[in-house]
């Protein structure tokens, strides 16, 4: 898997056959289907790889930040439009779509897509000063934010525009959360 993931972050993989993908990862597509069952199990499990990922480098960032959950989401923002990870997330996004119109191979990626990352952003949220009451909303709120804004610099390729977007959302969750300052 590891070595899958590295491929898809490095090359992409979603316009690739299971031979190329495999040939690039240094093992057989025998062994691809047999881990994965299918071309599309592997992009599913692709996808949710690099989501386990990005989870958990959200929550390093938090480690390494004193307090400050603005910094901390600035970090992880400036993570997430690396273009580095444009591949994967075009992909994710393909796959994505294809869960939400029914599609058999795909539906697995919608367990956890939302509720995995709820908690660790209510978490920061009521660190920087949300009620616990609200915080999971105001997570629920972020993630889909962070997601819109994703698609539309994949869509638009205006970084700047995208960028400006999000610091205002910020200035607007600052303004909720601490209202005097």
């Amino acid at each position: 898997m590891e070595a899958v993931v590295e491929v898809a972050l490095t090359t992409g993989i979603a316009d690739k056959s299971l031979r190329a993908i495999a040939e690039a990862a240094g093992t057989s597509h025998r062994m691809l289907i047999h881990h994965f069952g299918s071309r599309e199990g592997l992009l599913v499990e692709v996808s949710k790889a690099v989501e386990a990922r990005q989870r958990a480098l959200f929550t390093k960032l938090g480690d390494g930040i004193d307090g400050n959950v603005f910094d901390y989401a600035r970090a992880y923002w400036e993570q997430l439009r690396d273009p580095k990870l444009a591949l994967q997330e075009r992909l994710f996004f393909e796959v994505y779509g294809q869960a939400l119109q029914g599609r058999p191979w795909a539906t697995p990626l919608l367990e956890g897509v939302i509720d995995n990352w709820v908690g660790p952003v209510a978490e920061s949220l009521i660190a920087a000063g949300s009620s616990p009451q609200t915080a999971h909303i105001d997570a629920r709120l972020c993630i889909a934010v962070a997601r819109g804004l994703l698609l539309d610099v994949l869509a638009t390729a205006d970084g700047k525009a995208v960028d400006a977007a999000m610091e205002r959302f910020e200035e607007l969750l600052r303004g909720a959360l601490l209202p005097e300052g």
